[in-house]
């Protein structure tokens, strides 16, 4: 375990966000497993599972998993005082979802803490919907970034949990250990 008291401030930018960025998208790269097993049983193919949304005005599950993916460059990017990389085309398809989720891991382990120096407090402009944000980077990292990149993974595990998809916590964050239903 890390001891969060002798981190420095770049240090613990860091752990904040490379950290959980790549926890979180190698636990989605679990949940699209879970997705490819439970198709057949669904009777659904992957494709359909992946367009799937909870209501008519929101993301389907993939563009949710798109845009979780995309948090991690417009967050880690910016915190390291780099331009944001090209989201790239990926599909909207299973392979596409990987690729996408690969591109993102292979970002962040490219990142160090001296990558964050200073980040904590350097302002950070952004957009959110319609609003242009300037924040501090500890409140973009914490009170923006984090949240959004946590809502739309949920959203995803929201929309295949209501389609059937036999998940739990254990698949959305792979600390929780329980039985698996059949």
């Amino acid at each position: 375990m890390m001891d969060i008291e002798t981190l420095n401030s770049s240090d613990f930018m860091y752990q904040s966000s490379v950290p959980v960025f790549g926890r979180y998208l190698s636990q989605m790269n679990i949940v699209l497993d879970r997705l490819e097993l439970d198709a057949a049983r669904l009777n659904l193919s992957p494709d359909e599972l992946l367009q799937a949304r909870l209501a008519p005005d929101m993301f389907a599950c993939a563009d949710q998993l798109a845009i979780a993916c995309n948090f991690v460059f417009r967050c880690c990017a910016p915190l390291a005082q780099m331009e944001i990389p090209a989201y790239g085309n990926f599909d909207s398809t299973l392979a596409g979802l990987r690729q996408r989720i690969a591109s993102r891991l292979s970002f962040i382990q490219t990142l160090t803490p001296v990558h964050m120096q200073g980040s904590e407090a350097r302002l950070i402009h952004a957009d959110a919907g319609q609003a242009q944000l300037h924040l501090p980077g500890m409140v973009f990292l914490h009170q923006y970034m984090l949240p959004n990149f946590i809502f739309h993974l949920s959203s995803a595990y929201a929309i295949l949990r209501q389609q059937g998809l036999a998940l739990g916590k254990a698949d959305f964050d792979g600390f929780h250990v329980y039985p698996r239903a059949s």
